[in-house]
Parts: C-alpha cells; sequence; structure tokens
C-alpha cells in the first residue's frame, strides 16, 4: 500500500501544491518565498491524501 501512495504522492501532491499557488497568486501574494511555501505546504498535504486514497483503494477500510 505504502508504495501505491508514494507514487499516488507525485500527482496528488504536485496537484495540490498548484492549486496552493494558483490561489496564492490570485490573492496577491507576489514573492518568491511565499508562493514556494505555499507550494511546500501542498505537497505536504498531499501525503495523507495520497494515504487515503490508496488506503480506499486497496480496501483497508
Amino acid at each position: 500500500m505504502f508504495k501505491l501512495a508514494m507514487l499516488f504522492q507525485g500527482i496528488v501532491g504536485s496537484t495540490i501544491a498548484s492549486v496552493f499557488v494558483v490561489v496564492g497568486l490570485v490573492n496577491g501574494v507576489s514573492g518568491l518565498w511565499p508562493l514556494l511555501g505555499l507550494a511546500g505546504l501542498g505537497l505536504v498535504l498531499g501525503l495523507p491524501v495520497s494515504l487515503l486514497i490508496a488506503k480506499r483503494m486497496m480496501g483497508d477500510d
């Protein structure tokens, strides 16, 4: 299950990170470090989401 979650991490984490960056840009964030922080936060939040997706796909509720 962990291998499946790590496979999803690349997809889910980058998607959440890009959504956070776009939301930050729409809200007027223009600095490099705040945008990198938002992208990092999206990658970190993508890990539990990808674990949840892998757990649900494997049937380990």
